[in-house]
């Protein structure tokens, strides 16, 4: 197949920015748009991205002449009938897309492709509606679409065999990186994302932590850019929860559920920075997501403790805890039966604070710490590995501890622990004394879930990281940052979620498992 014209229907945001993409690599495009007024808004917002780019040097003004001589807009369908794919890129809703592709049917060539950008309406559907089902895919760019490398390329059981290809081929040839995969409602990326998104929103609602611990347990405890609560609230609760809807249609599973919260701030217009407030109230300075506390707020008016008791082997790898509170100045014991300010339990994610301090008879003035993230500033490694060690975080920055209170430990002793990582240059986020804890409950869920897509044959390893990092801007992906965080690690706290919740979503995937006992990577 060679394509040489490209029709682009619909221009809004999305459809402006892939004609621009198509556009730039050398092809003619049509863009299609059956409202006058529409269709003058898409052309300028296609015209003030090349402005942009030429302003900031990535364009020279005859380049971006040469583009815009290549886009040629049109009113009506007809104006497809030369084109060698048609790229539609109207709202998410299904009868509206098959009545476009009813008119690209009718005046499109038959050896023509037709492409969706849907993101999570099945593309199997849209083909089969067609009378050129074997010519129809899905090919799902992101937003904006000049910018990210991502292309999701999406074939049907009805499609023939060299389309997937073919489109593959022109995404590369748009600078574009495609992963293809087989049509499965919120492709890769989003079928990923979106479970984790929804977690997070769960674990707000239930009480199991605050939003501000929420977002920097991803950011500061697994390295990600953004926390899920912001994410949320910059994609659009409504269109996150319109494509939790169609995940939970094909794949079921609590995962896949809506979070009521979601629901509710929906209904209630709520629905994230474009209205004003969602999860966060962007009309209050004090409560947008670059200002909820990295730290915690109990360690305000709360003194250092000034002697403490380490129990479990010092928090840390060699005693790094031990030694990063001695060289605070703090006496630090090793005997639980010595009267000291704090308790302090090496916490792991896969075993109960409230056990070893019970056993130690310190049970109230017992906090688990756990190190994730970076480690301690200036140590040379960080915690257990339990929800990453370093491999989870960026390298050499400051690491995050996980303050772990039980039911019997006091609020005194809480707030002391959270002045004494202070005073060690640690984030703190509070996290309840439950398996994974905040950051492992956030993490490896969602790693399990990149392991069953995996497992699954429906995208391999590479694609699957390429996806989550080209398309969400994860630093790494999440196959990748599980080889680093360990598969053993992995399914040690998924068996503990497991055991303790009962969710059948937490049971780790037997690959997982294959994995771990014959100490094998997924990207190695």
């Amino acid at each position: 197949m060679e394509f040489r014209e490209v029709a682009v229907v619909g221009l809004g945001t999305m459809g402006a920015g892939i004609a621009e993409v198509f556009a730039r690599a050398g092809l003619r495009v049509v863009t299609i748009e059956a409202d006058p007024a529409a269709l003058s808004r898409g052309m300028s917002l296609l015209e003030g991205s090349l402005a942009r780019a030429v302003s900031r040097g990535r364009l020279t003004g005859q380049e971006q002449a040469d583009i815009m001589c290549r886009v040629r807009p049109a009113g009506g369908f007809d104006e497809a009938a030369a084109a060698d794919l048609a790229v539609e890129a109207v709202p998410e809703r299904l009868e509206i897309k098959r009545q476009v592709f009813a008119e690209l049917d009718r005046v499109c060539r038959p050896d023509a492709v037709l492409a969706t950008n849907t993101s999570s309406l099945s593309v199997t559907a849209i083909a089969a509606g067609t009378v050129r089902p074997s010519r129809v895919i899905g090919m799902h760019f992101f937003n904006p679409a000049p910018l990210m490398r991502l292309v999701e390329v999406v074939t049907t059981v009805l499609a023939a065999g060299g389309t997937q290809a073919a489109v593959a081929d022109l995404a590369r040839r748009l600078g574009k990186t495609p992963v293809q995969v087989s049509d499965r409602a919120g492709f890769v990326a989003n079928a990923l994302l979106l479970p984790y998104l929804n977690h997070a929103v769960t674990l707000l609602e239930t009480g199991y932590a605050s939003r501000g611990d929420i977002d920097a347990a991803a950011t500061a405890g697994i390295g990600l850019p953004m926390g899920p609560l912001a994410l949320l609230d910059l994609i659009g609760l409504d269109t996150a929860l319109s494509i939790l809807e169609v995940l939970r249609a094909e794949f079921g599973g609590a995962r896949y559920t809506p979070a009521p919260l979601l629901r509710r701030l929906v209904d209630a217009g709520q629905v994230g920075r474009k209205s004003g407030r969602g999860l966060y109230d962007y009309a209050a300075k004090d409560d947008a997501p670059a200002a909820a506390p990295a730290t915690s707020q109990d360690a305000a008016g709360t003194g250092t403790p000034a002697s403490i008791t380490l129990i479990g082997g010092g928090a840390g790898q060699d005693g790094e805890f031990a030694a990063a509170a001695a060289g605070a100045g703090i006496s630090v014991s090793l005997d639980p039966a010595r009267p000291t300010d704090l308790a302090i339990v090496a916490a792991s994610p896969t075993a109960p604070v409230l056990a070893a301090a019970l056993a130690a008879g310190r049970a109230g003035d017992a906090v688990g710490l756990h190190l994730t993230g970076g480690g301690l500033p200036g140590a040379g490694r960080a915690g257990d590995g339990g929800a990453g060690g370093r491999g989870a975080g960026e390298g050499a920055r400051a690491g995050l501890a996980e303050l772990v209170s039980t039911r019997l430990t006091t609020a005194e002793s809480t707030a002391a622990a959270a002045a004494l990582a202070a005073r060690l240059g640690l984030r703190t986020v509070r996290s309840p004394d439950r398996p994974g804890f905040l950051v492992g409950t956030l993490l490896y869920p969602h790693l399990a879930d990149a392991v069953r897509m995996v497992q699954d044959g429906y995208a391999s390893a590479a694609d699957v990281d390429a996806a989550m990092t080209l398309g969400c801007g994860y630093p790494r992906g999440p196959l990748e940052l599980l080889d680093q965080v360990g598969p053993a690690t992995a399914l040690a706290v998924l068996q503990a979620m497991h055991l303790v919740y009962g969710d059948p979503a937490l049971a780790p995937p037997p690959l997982l498992a294959e994995h771990a006992a014959a100490g094998l990577s997924f990207r190695g």
